[in-house]
C-alpha cells in the first residue's frame, strides 16, 4: 500500500467501481469518503449518469425536446465529470507529498487521474456488456458476440489497473511525475463559444 494514498490502486478502484455498479454502497472502513476516494466516487457517478443520459439521447420514439434536454445533462454531467478528474489528480499529489525527482524521471502524458476516469468508463462496459451476456430475447450469435466482447474489455481493464499501480508506486518515489492540466472546455464557457457570446451581443445591442 503507498503511503498517503489510503489503499488507492488498480484493484481497489475497480473493485469500489463494480461495487457502486452493483447497487452497493463503498465499504468507508476500506475506502474512506473523503480525499482521494471522494473524487473516485463522484468521477464514476458521473460517468454513470453520463451513461444513461447517452443512451436515452438515442432514443427515436420522443419529441426533440426530450433529446435537447438529455443533450444539455450530457454537457453538465461531462463538465462535472471532468473537475473530478482534476480534483482527483490534486488530492493524489497531495497525497503522494514532495518528492525529489531522480534526473531521469519520466513525465507521463496521462495523469493518474485520467487512467481512473477510463477505469471507469472500462467498468461500465463491463457492466452492460455482461448484461448482454444474460439476455434471453436475443440469438445466440449476439451471446457469443457479447461475450467475446466481455472478455476483451476486461483483459484491457486489467492491463490499465497495472499501468495505473505501476504509475502511482513510481510517482511516489520520484521515478515518474504527471501535471494537472485543466480541461478547457470551450463550449460550455459562454466568453469562449461563438454561438453563446454572439448571442449575448446581439441581446445586449437590442436593449
Amino acid at each position: 500500500m503507498l503511503r498517503g494514498l489510503n489503499g488507492l490502486s488498480g484493484l481497489s478502484v475497480t473493485r469500489l467501481h463494480d461495487t457502486l455498479l452493483n447497487g452497493q454502497g463503498p465499504d468507508d472502513a476500506d475506502t474512506g469518503s473523503s480525499g482521494v476516494w471522494h473524487w473516485v466516487e463522484a468521477n464514476h457517478r458521473c460517468n454513470t449518469l453520463l451513461w444513461n443520459e447517452e443512451d436515452k439521447a438515442r432514443r427515436t420514439d420522443v419529441a426533440a425536446a426530450e433529446i435537447a434536454a438529455s443533450k444539455r445533462a450530457i454537457d453538465q454531467y461531462n463538465q462535472k465529470r471532468n473537475d473530478a478528474v482534476e480534483a482527483l489528480d490534486e488530492a493524489i499529489l497531495t497525497a503522494i507529498g514532495d518528492v525529489a525527482l531522480a534526473p531521469d524521471a519520466r513525465l507521463s502524458s496521462e495523469t493518474a487521474g485520467a487512467m481512473i476516469d477510463r477505469l471507469s468508463i472500462l467498468a461500465l462496459k463491463i457492466f452492460h456488456m455482461r448484461e448482454q451476456t444474460e439476455r434471453t430475447d436475443v440469438g445466440i450469435s449476439h451471446i457469443d458476440a457479447c461475450r467475446a466482447k466481455h472478455q476483451r474489455l476486461t483483459m484491457q481493464r486489467s492491463d490499465l489497473a497495472f499501468c495505473l499501480d505501476r504509475l502511482l508506486s513510481e510517482a511516489a518515489q520520484g521515478q515518474a511525475y504527471f501535471k494537472v492540466y485543466r480541461q478547457f472546455k470551450m463550449y460550455n464557457d459562454p466568453a469562449l463559444n461563438p454561438y453563446l457570446y454572439r448571442q449575448t451581443q446581439v441581446a445586449e445591442a437590442a436593449q
